[in-house]
Order: C-alpha cells, then structure tokens, then sequence
C-alpha cells in the first residue's frame, strides 16, 4: 500500500515519541533484522514475499511498477549475513506489455509447486497467473464484489493452500458484521468459504500457508506513532478457521511497514516466519527482513 506523504509516517520521521509495546509477551522469538539496501531506482515496495524451502531462496513483488526479483540468501549461523539479486523482472499484463501506471500495483505472491506465480493487486482489482515470470498474465475472473473495492484496500493478502487453492481478502473492506471475507479461488470460481475475525484497527496485508497446513495471517497498524504488525493463525478445518492463535504483536515502530510473510522451517525444525517491508519509497523508511521462531 502506498501512503504519500501520510501524517502516520511523517510524524514518526520526526521523531515523535513512542509508546510502550503491548504488555503481554509474544508467543514468537525474534531472530533477526536485516536491513536490504540497493542503490537501485526500482528497488523498493516490496509487497509480496516468498522464501524456500530451504531458507535461501527469496523472490519478492514491489508495488511500484510490478517488478519481480529472485534472491539468493546468505546466512551466518542461521541469519541473515546478505541477499544477492539473481533477477530482476517487470511483470506484463495480458497484452504482453510491462505493467506501468495503476495496473501495476503489486501486492500479493503465492508460487505453486510447479512454479506457477499468482499475483495480487490494487488498483485494478484482480488476481493474475503467471506460467513463468516473462509470460503474459491471465486475469483470473472478477466477481462483482471485487469491482466494489476501495482503490488503496484490496488484495494485499494473498496465498496457495496445500490443494493449489488461492486465499485472498481486502484490506480494508469488512462484511455487514466487521468481519474479514476470505475469497478462495478453486481453479474455477471465487466463492467466501469462510470470514476472519477483524480485532484492535489491525489490517490484513500477508498471507501464507505454513508447512504445518495451518494458515497465517500478516497484519498491519499505522497511526501517529509509526506502524506496528500482528502474526495469527487458524487451523482451517472443512472450511471453519479453528484455534485462533496471536502468535506476534509488535509495538509501534519495532519494525517497519512489514507487507510480506513467508512461513517455513529451518535445517533445525524450528517453523519461522520471513517478513518484508514495503518502504514507499520514502527517505525516511526502509526495507527490512526480520524473521521470527514461532511454537509449533
């Protein structure tokens, strides 16, 4: 999501005092933060986020013009020491050409198996299939619902479950009872197969199925004080979230405006989760990995 020049984060440049973290500890153990710096013009925004298996593997959406990059990590006793860029790539639209202009804010990335990437958007409403990064995109159908939603408040969330199953929801459009829709693509159709619970102003911006089946859901604060982000995850059980679990609630500005997550285990068995942050393209903002140890 873009904000301008918003007083949420105008503020905390400023150097606003911060208010104290939530008193509750969290269920999650950091790990560490990595700051990513590239003196590169398209490189920022980072939205969407995807790690491997095997903890080396990056690839990422940035918001801005739809570029896609592929990365390879380094780490030194297991975090974080460098990320090497192996590609980069604009993403095209169904006519072939590069995605520029409202079309190409990028949000959303989930990768089959097959290496098949889908991609959600702002902007214009809608997820895309990808058969390999250069192809031009297929536009998944639009149900009316989709047309319906706000400019800057769509599909930041966006994840493949273990059936090859596509989970989407807005960011900022609840149902008639505050709930969170979740749009789940068959191959087919959409359909609401389910709805989350929206609690404390928090938003939906990252999705991901873990390796453990469950499903997790990155969310985002913003306010005067900077931005703080909350991990939660449900068992989905014949199409019922179960077991609701706050795994993260971090204060304001403990990290910055985290967008993407990944979840995976590492060579130890420990579950992780990745998460990246969409700078904006703003001085005074940066792209940050941070990874966190979360309970099985």
């Amino acid at each position: 999501m873009r904000f301008g020049l918003a007083v949420a984060i105008a503020a905390t440049a400023i150097g606003l005092a911060r208010p104290a973290a939530p008193a509750d500890p969290p269920a999650a153990r950091l790990l560490g933060s990595f700051v990513w710096q590239r003196d590169l013009p398209w490189f920022g925004g980072w939205s969407g986020l995807e790690i491997s298996a095997n903890g080396t593997g990056l690839t990422a959406i940035s918001d801005r013009d739809g570029t896609l990059i592929f990365a390879r990590i380094a780490r030194e006793n297991g975090r974080i020491g460098g990320i090497r860029i192996l590609r980069a790539i604009r993403l095209r639209s169904s006519t072939g050409a590069p995605l520029s202009g409202r079309i190409a804010d990028a949000e959303g990335l989930a990768i089959a198996p097959d290496g098949t990437l889908f991609v959600s958007f702002e902007g214009v409403h809608r997820v895309a299939r990808y058969a390999t990064p250069d192809a031009p995109a297929r536009v998944l159908s639009r149900p009316r619902d989709f047309l319906a939603l706000p400019r800057n408040g769509s599909f930041e969330a966006l994840a493949i479950d273990p059936l090859g199953r596509l989970y989407t929801m807005p960011e900022n459009r609840p149902n008639r009872r505050g709930e969170i829709p979740v749009y789940r693509w068959d191959g087919t159709r959409w359909s609401v197969p389910f709805t989350l619970q929206a609690r404390d102003g928090f938003l939906p911006v990252g999705a991901d199925f873990g390796p453990d089946g469950r499903f997790y859901l990155l969310e985002r604060d913003f306010g005067i004080w900077g931005f703080r982000s909350r991990l939660r995850r449900w068992d989905i059980r014949d199409d019922r979230p179960q077991d609701e679990t706050t795994l993260l609630q971090s204060g304001f500005w403990t990290h910055d405006n985290l967008e993407g997550v990944a979840i995976w285990r590492d060579s130890g068995n420990t579950l992780r989760a990745t998460m990246i942050s969409d700078d904006n393209f703003l001085f005074f903002q940066r792209t940050e990995i941070v990874e966190y140890a979360l309970p099985d």
